[in-house]
């Protein structure tokens, strides 16, 4: 289950589109705790994810001290960003149709990441790379909306599920063998649903 704290103590989405969009605690419950309150969590949570290095976080946070009111713009943006991409993937999670109010969000911020993407060698093959813009305060937004894309190009949409611990919310991708996987932590919404059923049979009345 997602902790309510304001830092990111675990990854457990399988993809990084995903993982964004566990910034939330209590994502499906009506007080969800929000991870990200200012410029300096995201990019905190943009280095624990591994999208920025360490040199590239001190950068950006130097940057966003000298040009706040564009640092809490980005903050916005990526808020904005995340909560498309939580409810497109929640959607499809559950079957249903994607709203196209989502998409169009995703769209809009999917044109401005290509318009910095570039196509570039990596060993012996291809990668697609957003460092035209690694000095940018929205710099850690592209790798997250080419994973998004990635994702939603696939064809393995069937693995996209939500926790069913309520009210966690926490979206995973499944990659189980037989795609059995049902809870965003074993250990932690997995044995809670335990503990509630084991308790729920010693109090029904025999």
């Amino acid at each position: 289950m997602s902790k309510l704290n304001t830092s990111a103590e675990n990854l457990i989405g399988e993809r990084l589109c995903l993982d964004f969009a566990n910034t939330v605690s209590w994502h499906n419950s009506d007080t969800p705790k929000e991870w990200l309150i200012n410029y300096e969590k995201l990019v905190e949570w943009s280095r624990y994810a591994d999208i920025l290095s360490s040199p590239q976080q001190m950068s950006l946070l130097e940057k966003a001290n000298h040009h706040p009111d564009q640092a809490a713009k980005v903050l916005e943006e990526a808020i904005e960003l995340r909560e498309a991409i939580f409810c497109l993937f929640r959607s499809i999670a559950a079957g249903l149709e994607t709203d196209s109010l989502d998409r169009a969000i995703l769209n809009k911020y999917l044109t401005r990441a290509y318009s910095l993407a570039e196509i570039i060698p990596e060993e012996s093959t291809y990668t697609l790379s957003f460092q035209k813009g690694e000095n940018e305060l929205d710099y850690m937004l592209w790798p997250i909306v080419q994973s998004a894309i990635d994702l939603l190009l696939s064809e393995k949409l069937d693995r996209v599920k939500q926790c069913e611990g309520e009210p966690c919310g926490w979206l995973f991708y499944d990659s189980s063998r037989n795609k059995s996987r049902r809870w965003c932590s074993m250990a932690d919404c997995g044995n809670r649903e335990k503990a509630r059923r084991h308790y729920k049979k010693k109090s029904d009345p025999k």
